[in-house]
């Protein structure tokens, strides 16, 4: 395939309490060999050079672990490869001539930032709620095999904790529910025996803050697996019900 000319269409918008829109833009000589990430580099760099202002997008490791790269590009979460991050899609997903529209992941506990960063600190605070174990390290060290662990509850705990916290899964979802966000955090303490001591509260306050945050609730449509770049399954979800509802039992 030879280089490609394409049209963006990118949402601007200066801050959070500012209006945005959608600018059209375009790139020529893009390779097929781009990462989207790039393309978007070639883009600012040639706004810069004509005195505009380069379009705001968040990246740090461009290796598909952090998940600070979340676009919604041509109407899908990461645009339309699957199994990967934005950073990792590449132009040969594109043709010549194609306009690819570019918009930031849209909810209301996602806030716009600027242009297509949002604002996820949401995922942060549940995540501070109960997202951990309390262990006391203190002169009491315990070897990590020192506790024995299934192996199927062992898989199924590292695919949960899989999850790298991008969003995705509330983009997509037409809830703008994070649930399957909400469930991986939480099954992956759940299936191991660390986790235990803790179980109760961990679910229950975690829930309870992502209620808060003003997330939607989960109504089965199954699209956040389908665009999660990491391909967390409904289970944990599931998983996640069946913890709360033991916890409520248990006052």
């Amino acid at each position: 395939m030879s280089n490609m000319n394409l049209t963006l269409k990118i949402w601007r918008q200066k801050g959070a309490n500012d209006k945005g829109k959608m600018v059209e833009y375009k790139v020529t000589d893009i390779s097929e060999h781009m990462s989207f990430l790039e393309m978007m580099d070639v883009l600012n760099e040639q706004l810069v050079n004509t005195g505009e202002e380069p379009v705001a997008f968040d990246h740090d490791c461009r290796e598909g672990i952090c998940g600070m790269c979340s676009m919604y590009i041509n109407g899908e979460a990461h645009g339309p490869d699957r199994g990967v991050t934005t950073c990792q899609l590449h132009m040969r997903m594109f043709n010549d001539g194609d306009t690819i529209t570019i918009e930031p992941f849209r909810a209301a506990a996602f806030p716009v930032i600027k242009d297509l960063v949002v604002d996820r600190g949401s995922f942060e605070r549940i995540q501070q709620a109960g997202g951990y174990i309390s262990v006391n390290t203190s002169g009491n060290t315990t070897d990590a095999n020192a506790i024995l662990v299934p192996k199927e509850d062992a898989d199924k705990a590292m695919d949960a904790a899989t999850c790298i916290g991008c969003g995705a899964c509330v983009a997509t979802c037409k809830n703008s529910s994070a649930m399957l966000f909400v469930g991986a955090k939480v099954s992956q303490y759940a299936l191991l025996p660390q986790g235990q001591v803790e179980a109760t509260e961990r679910v229950k306050n975690m829930v309870a803050q992502m209620d808060l945050e003003g997330f939607g609730n989960c109504t089965n449509t199954g699209a956040c697996e389908v665009e999660c770049p990491k391909g967390i399954s409904l289970e944990n979800i599931a998983r996640m019900n069946s913890e709360f509802l033991k916890a409520s039992f248990k006052g």
